[in-house]
């Protein structure tokens, strides 16, 4: 580790601190993708998280000088970041969708959802804009599938206000997460959070939007991870030889779930070839987000009965 005493006598600035902080990321070799893509932006959000500002207004405190205290609390969570190789999220216990924030830490998954951006976007948009793929219709009863830290069953709540939300997830330790991003968010009465291997608590229930975003990484892409993804609970990400085994699955009984006129998105990776030649009498709608494309289907209740 570098001469802590030296380091916070010549690094006075939040550019300073920036500086090197990505000079060591480089030089650490960190992976990235929890939120941030590179070294630069990594930075800066463990900086201002540290420092108690809004992480995403870096140039106004460019210049600001910090004082001994805060340059011990940079220093320490920079040096956690490259000795712990674990993501951001987990040593800040925050993790964001769009203007969302929701608390993290090892139980679960951080969250990164196309499908969350897709909500963001259903909750920003005009009335009468549609971005989920088979709409616009009754949204009265939501299933959110694989929900780990529940942000998707949240903002699925937010984005339809008068919907209940029921949410699923095979992991206990995730629940306990979800729980806790529930009642951050008031949404106690509408969202119930169940234990269950998919569907398995569901039965006899119908919903007129059912959300997954379940593991879909395959074997080799999950044996090859870097640190920062192996430090991730692989049960929320495995998902089988090509990563499709839970995607199948949740095709096949969905139909049995949804309300006539309901609507099963699902966040697939890059599962679409294999989906598209093993389904082929399906009416898959692919939906782009800023940042994928024809990672994430959409299916009408009426295609799967």
């Amino acid at each position: 580790m570098p001469d802590t005493d030296r380091i916070e006598d010549e690094l006075v600035t939040v550019r300073d601190w920036l500086r090197y902080a990505v000079t060591r990321f480089n030089a650490a070799g960190l992976s990235y993708g929890h939120g941030t893509g590179n070294a630069l932006d990594e930075a800066a959000y463990l900086i201002l998280h540290t420092l108690h500002l809004p992480v995403d207004q870096l140039d106004p405190w460019l210049d600001a000088r910090l004082v001994a205290s805060e340059r011990g609390q940079v220093r320490d969570i920079l040096e956690r970041r490259i000795a712990t190789r674990k993501p951001a999220p987990y040593l800040t216990n925050e993790a964001w969708i769009g203007p969302y924030a929701f608390y993290v830490d090892e139980r679960v998954i951080v969250p990164r959802s196309y499908l969350g951006e897709l909500l963001c976007r259903q909750l920003d948009a005009a009335e009468g804009e549609w971005h989920l793929g088979t709409g616009p219709g009754s949204v009265g009863s939501i299933l959110d599938l694989c929900t780990g830290s529940g942000c998707l069953a949240i903002l699925a709540a937010l984005t339809f206000p008068e919907a209940t939300v029921d949410a699923s997830d095979i992991s206990p330790d995730a629940l306990e997460v979800a729980r806790r991003n529930v009642a951050d968010y008031g949404l106690e009465t509408r969202i119930s959070l169940a234990q269950s291997d998919l569907f398995a608590a569901h039965s006899g229930r119908s919903y007129d939007l059912i959300l997954a975003n379940p593991p879909y990484v395959d074997a080799e892409a999950l044996a090859a991870f870097p640190p920062e993804f192996a430090a991730e609970p692989a049960v929320a990400h495995a998902g089988g030889a090509d990563g499709l085994d839970l995607v199948r699955r949740i095709v096949a009984a969905a139909g049995d779930h949804l309300a006539p006129e309901g609507a099963l998105l699902v966040e697939v990776g890059r599962g679409r070839p294999i989906l598209e030649q093993e389904f082929a009498d399906l009416p898959f709608i692919w939906l782009d987000t800023a940042e994928s494309a024809g990672e994430v289907f959409a299916l009408p209740a009426s295609a799967l009965r």
